[in-house]
């Protein structure tokens, strides 16, 4: 990688572990053009300047899934087996640019800074459209229960009247003629 490398090409290369976005050493190696024994050792010289929130050393189980995740490339062939492997947070890649002087490391550094500010700006970016999303569902959930109570009311079947007490004659009322009206032979029943 004779250029500065593009976004991308950081971006790839940047994980997640322990709830922080992180760089490993030897990617940082890659992209600063030096060897990760050199990058290591400047480090180790300048120690101080790498509190636990600016570097911090992977864990087996962390190297391990790490291994498995990233597709095979040569830069990872040797990580499986590696010991002292370091994770940079945004705040130790910037400190590595004080302690690595070469043209280059400032150039890649500053692309560094950039991705990193652009991967916050876009989290950032979809928390707030999430929450602008949740915001407008309450809103408007309300106005569509009563649109969709409504829509049920007039799919539902229509109620029937309910029946009336008493002997119902049969078939409608209008069809009962009155027929002929019985006649006594005179005798009063008593």
């Amino acid at each position: 990688m004779d250029g500065v490398p593009q976004n991308c090409d950081i971006e790839r290369r940047i994980f997640l572990i322990r709830g922080q976005r992180v760089m490993l050493d030897v990617d940082l190696g890659v992209l600063y053009g030096v060897e990760t024994r050199t990058l290591n050792q400047a480090v180790g010289r300048h120690i101080e300047r790498f509190p636990d929130d600016f570097m911090f050393k992977l864990a087996r189980y962390e190297i391990r899934n790490i291994s498995q995740v990233v597709i095979c490339s040569k830069n990872y062939t040797n990580i499986r087996h590696s010991r002292n492997v370091l994770a940079f947070t945004e705040y130790g890649v910037a400190m590595l640019s004080s302690i690595l002087r070469c043209p280059r490391a400032i150039q890649v550094n500053i692309q560094i800074m950039r991705t990193f500010g652009r991967l916050r700006a876009i989290i950032y970016a979809n928390k707030e459209l999430s929450r602008r999303l949740d915001e407008l569902e309450g809103k408007y959930d309300a106005q569509f229960k009563t649109v969709f109570d409504a829509i049920r009311e007039l799919m539902a079947p229509p109620k029937e009247a309910p029946k009336r007490i008493g002997f119902q004659p049969p078939g409608p009322i209008s069809s009962l003629k009155p027929g002929p009206t019985p006649r006594t032979n005179g005798h009063a029943r008593g």
